[in-house]
């Protein structure tokens, strides 16, 4: 019996599909502005172990996630920047090539980590579903839950009484200005933007016509709009980190069921706690923001990260340190070295299996299911029935134990390389694009030019 803690009820819950042995689960994506970091690693981590424990248990999953390239605004007050269009500011490219920029870092850090992701439609990126977007706009419009501002078109917070059962906030402490600075035209402090105007004489690089204006829309929509499209109205699992229960979440379902006349939304709300670097936060500033690549740089194999990140409960905060990580480095090495002289696999033992079966449906309890992994090899069992038990187990781990490879992440400046020879061909500057494909193989790394895109690969 599989059971995970629910942030809707604040409790650990037997899961219960809506439609088994069929499960729908939605993960919140990364908004590709800009590198993204260990500690979101963490998280995606924590939704590819969530989603082999249910594969694990015979459910039958369809997983989607979004990808964030535009309507991110760098304050929750729906104020500020748009993250897309400060990425592309920041590092002197278009908002469209810094999405690809980073969505295809994002794909390397999880190819790194043995994360799968979902592929083709289910891998939903913002921009193209512009049109559900609008329409669920337009839906909550004539439902009466909108209004107008001078820079766009909010949710009335007011009207949907149950606005707070997913953060349990008090109001009345925010009002008192504690969660959200407040702007003109908003009625309630923690109404939201639904779809923004352009501002009046700036160029923005990625807007559309809508009903109200040329305009984009507003970060919280698109979850719901894609979710519900390729899951329907209700569903049974949507992810998360922490940092997203107050705001972010909480909007999707006022909006959600809202539209849905209160048809509920996700059944199951998994929520992953942050990580921090030597008892801070991750800061760019302070000089402990790290990237997967970081860890290949400085010699770490990603899988120790991965095996890292399992060590601590995905509902407690993770410090994170350099000592850490060698020592996770040690330990993955000697996993691999114990095992790798193995008999082939016959029967397992069962006892084992019950035993990691029972740690990872208890809201998966992943430091136990490592401490019951090194307990089976270093039992008396026959080789070949720890390697039988031990293939189950690495289902849920991940961690490649008796897989045969070769860590092929490519570089970030070759990326970087090749995103500024797209420019050139972009341009029709084909001289410069074929002296920086050579500049690109003189490192050792070949492009093959696809309807798709470049394809990298090292000769």
């Amino acid at each position: 019996m599989f059971k995970i803690y629910n942030t809707l009820t604040r409790s650990v819950e037997e899961f219960k599909p809506i439609n088994p042995p069929n499960v729908g689960m939605y993960s919140c994506g990364p908004t590709v502005y800009d590198f993204q970091h260990i500690g979101h690693m963490r998280r995606y981590v924590g939704d590819d172990i969530l989603i082999r424990v249910l594969k694990y248990n015979g459910f039958k999953l369809h997983h989607v996630m979004n990808i964030t390239d535009v309507g991110h605004l760098v304050s929750d007050s729906d104020t500020g920047e748009d993250k897309m269009e400060k990425g592309a500011k920041k590092f002197g490219m278009s908002v469209w090539d810094i999405a690809k920029k980073f969505e295809e870092q994002f794909k390397n850090s999880c190819k790194a980590l043995n994360i799968n992701l979902p592929t083709g439609t289910n891998l939903m990126h913002a921009t193209d579903y512009i049109p559900e977007q609008i329409a669920l706009v337009k839906k909550l419009e004539e439902k009466g839950y909108t209004y107008k501002t001078e820079d766009g078109i909010y949710f009335n917070t007011s009207k949907f009484p149950d606005y707070f059962k997913l953060s349990r906030q008090d109001p009345e402490e925010l009002k008192k200005g504690a969660r959200v600075e407040f702007i003109e035209g908003k009625k309630n402090i923690s109404d939201f933007a639904l779809w923004k105007l352009s501002p009046k004489g700036e160029s923005r690089q990625m807007e559309w016509e809508s009903p109200w204006g040329v305009g984009f829309p507003g970060w919280h929509i698109e979850c719901s709009a894609m979710s519900m499209k390729a899951l329907g109205n209700h569903f049974d699992i949507h992810t998360g980190g922490i940092d997203h229960i107050n705001i972010h979440h909480t909007n999707e379902i006022a909006q959600s069921e809202a539209a849905t006349d209160k048809v509920p939304f996700s059944k199951f709300w998994v929520h992953h706690n942050f990580l921090i670097v030597n008892g801070e936060k991750m800061s760019k500033s302070l000089n402990n923001f790290y990237t997967v690549q970081d860890m290949i740089n400085k010699g770490y194999d990603p899988l120790a990260l991965r095996y890292l990140y399992l060590q601590t409960h995905y509902r407690q905060e993770m410090n994170f340190t350099w000592e850490s990580l060698s020592g996770a480095q040690s330990a993955y090495k000697k996993l691999i070295n114990d095992t790798k002289n193995w008999d082939l696999p016959k029967v397992g033992c069962a006892e084992f299996e019950e035993r990691f079966l029972n740690a990872v449906n208890d809201d998966l309890n992943m430091s136990k299911a490592l401490a019951i992994m090194w307990e089976l090899i270093k039992s008396d069992y026959p080789s070949s029935a720890k390697s039988q038990t031990l293939r189950r187990f690495d289902l849920v781990l991940g961690l490649e134990i008796f897989a045969e490879r070769k860590i092929e992440i490519i570089p970030q400046n070759i990326l970087d390389f090749v995103s500024e020879r797209e420019g050139f061909r972009k341009v029709g500057d084909f001289r410069a694009s074929d002296e920086m494909r050579k500049k690109i193989r003189d490192l050792g790394y070949d492009i093959q030019d696809t309807k798709e895109g470049p394809v990298v690969t090292k000769i």
